[in-house]
């Protein structure tokens, strides 16, 4: 139950939000502010059986039917979606379905790609302009479940609009209400799509985290093996548990310095969320800038980086790791789907090279930059800082230069074809970034204790470890490298 309740949680909020920004001042009022509240439960539904990420795909249509329904234009949908998290359940009173569906011209035809796609609420069971339930049932049916490796407990689902099984007043059609303007729901969407990246990665973070805390807690109780000594190994001597060990302490720290060099991020993104409303005139602006920035980098970074950390977990539990007795293999099941689902990892990297750092002429990666710059700067003044300084400095030059590189071609075919590499070691030095700047707030105001002690090694690990990464990522990048793009289908 407690895995449903996080997920129809964190979708009502983005349904709302949607609403609250592009709604009419009736949605707002009955669908967002009086009935978001934990009695219904919201969905996205964006993808079809034929149409996954392609959106421009999507067939759904949207026939007018009131222009004047006191709740916004009234249409009938009809049309099929696909992975949709908690789109039929028992728990609250009602599902408020946000839809992506095209209105057909005058023609009868939906316009192609994603500019005819529009926005709709479409509730489970209907409900008057005062926003209370009359009784009667959308046109929304169940049509399969999706048996899941992981996220066993939030039903994914099917869903069928206007099969004509429910026929609400009188006809068959999912009765469905237009959210902003027509030909803009992309715009809608991603109002809070983008907000669920962030809260995808989030979750890739605190799974990642629960590995680690468990494969720690075993390690610290787990008796194995003897130390190695210039002697040789004394059979006689007593066990010492596995933590005493160099190879699990480097898979614990590499967890440590992944998971929570993410959390810090998340952090960092939720501030940015925060300075976005409550900043005043540019720094507001510039808030929301950075974070676009950042947000594919929020989102995919720990979906990946926190997977291999679940991974390391399963592997100090060693054979009980892989059953069901311990419950890092369950992390691992359920972590697998976030470099998946709200944006596909490709897509992210798509979006990262392909549009965020070059937008309004690399306006948003120059800030990006400066920042760093600034943490940079302050940690040269720091001894013991000053080498992983200059290190950072190093690997922010080779991200500028990767950047040119990649499209110096001109050739977006080009530019992209090596775009999830790039992400990879753009993700790497903005978690060094990440690190370092937790380092200089720690020589501000120091703290004892074992989370103060451990904030250098695993600085020092990520630098010594992970950041030296980049390079072979950037290798191809740079040199525009076509092996993948241009493999034969034939000879696979």
């Amino acid at each position: 139950m407690a895995s449903i309740s996080i997920s129809w949680n964190l979708l009502t909020v983005g349904n709302a939000n949607a609403i609250l920004v592009h709604g009419t001042d009736m949605q707002k009022q009955v669908f967002a502010a009086n009935e978001f509240n934990g009695r219904w439960a919201g969905t996205m539904c964006l993808s079809e059986p034929q149409a996954g990420s392609s959106l421009s795909d999507v067939a759904t249509r949207a026939e007018l039917e009131d222009a004047g329904d006191a709740l916004g234009p009234r249409y009938r949908l009809r049309g099929n979606k696909m992975w949709i998290s908690g789109g039929e359940h028992d728990v609250t009173e009602n599902i408020v379905h946000l839809v992506l569906a095209k209105i057909p011209d005058e023609n009868g035809k939906l316009v192609p790609g994603t500019r005819g796609i529009s926005l709709f609420i479409v509730p489970k069971m209907i409900v008057n302009a005062q926003g209370e339930l009359t009784g009667e049932r959308n046109d929304v049916t169940l049509a399969g479940l999706n048996h899941k490796l992981g996220w066993a407990g939030t039903p994914n689902t099917l869903l069928n609009f206007g099969e004509g099984k429910f026929t609400p007043g009188g006809k068959a059609g999912a009765v469905g209400y237009l959210v902003g303007k027509p030909g803009e729901g992309l715009k809608g969407m991603f109002t809070m799509m983008n907000e669920a990246r962030i809260g995808i990665g989030m979750a890739a973070t605190m799974l990642g985290m629960a590995g680690y805390n468990a494969s720690l807690d075993y390690a610290k109780q787990r008796p194995q093996g003897r130390p190695i000594t210039g002697s040789g190994k004394n059979s006689e001597a007593p066990q010492v548990c596995l933590i005493e060990h160099a190879d699990i302490k480097r898979m614990l720290l590499a967890q440590k310095s992944i998971c929570e060099g993410a959390l810090a991020l998340q952090l960092y993104c939720a501030k940015l969320v925060d300075e976005m409303h409550t900043g005043q005139g540019d720094a507001a602006k510039e808030a929301a800038l950075l974070l676009d920035m950042l947000t594919p980098i929020a989102k995919s970074w720990p979906s990946e980086n926190c997977l291999e950390a679940n991974s390391l977990a399963i592997q100090i539990h060693g054979g009980y790791g892989y059953t069901r007795d311990f419950p890092v293999e369950q992390y691992w099941r359920d972590q697998r789907l976030n470099m998946i689902h709200e944006g596909t990892h490709g897509i992210q990297a798509m979006d990262l090279l392909g549009r965020k750092v070059v937008m309004d002429g690399g306006k948003g990666l120059q800030l990006l930059a400066s920042k760093i710059n600034v943490t940079i700067e302050q940690a040269m003044q720091v001894p013991e800082l000053a080498q992983h300084g200059n290190d950072l400095a190093g690997a922010l030059k080779k991200i500028g230069h990767a950047t040119k590189a990649a499209w110096a071609s001109g050739n977006p075919q080009e530019a992209l074809a090596n775009a999830v590499p790039y992400m990879q070691a753009f993700g790497h030095v903005v978690l060094a970034w990440i690190w370092l700047d937790i380092c200089l707030a720690h020589q501000i105001a120091p703290k004892s204790g074992a989370i103060s002690a451990g904030i250098m090694p695993a600085t020092q690990y990520f630098y010594r470890y992970e950041l030296p990464k980049m390079d072979a990522w950037l290798a191809v990048v740079q040199s525009r490298d076509m092996t993948c793009a241009n493999m034969a289908e034939e000879a696979f």
